[in-house]
């Protein structure tokens, strides 16, 4: 696999390692997958649960245009 970084990323890197917290650039770039993928999964699912209660919600008796109103009088 090869992988590609820009120079603010490869500094961020170095700076990880330089600092101490990491033994190598592959401990950096795990651990930036592992966070990324705690966050991802916490991001989808609050998404599905924002969804879920959308459609378990009632339905507004408000029309597209009431709620554009709306918006443009809270401005």
């Amino acid at each position: 696999m090869n992988i590609s970084f820009t120079k603010k990323q490869q500094d961020y890197i170095a700076e990880q390692v330089t600092s101490g917290d990491f033994q190598n650039a592959s401990e950096v770039v795990r651990d930036a997958l592992r966070l990324h993928e705690i966050y991802r999964v916490r991001v989808l699912n609050e998404l599905k649960n924002e969804i879920d209660k959308g459609w378990s919600g009632t339905s507004s008796s408000r029309n597209i245009k009431d709620i554009i109103q709306a918006k443009k009088e809270k401005s």
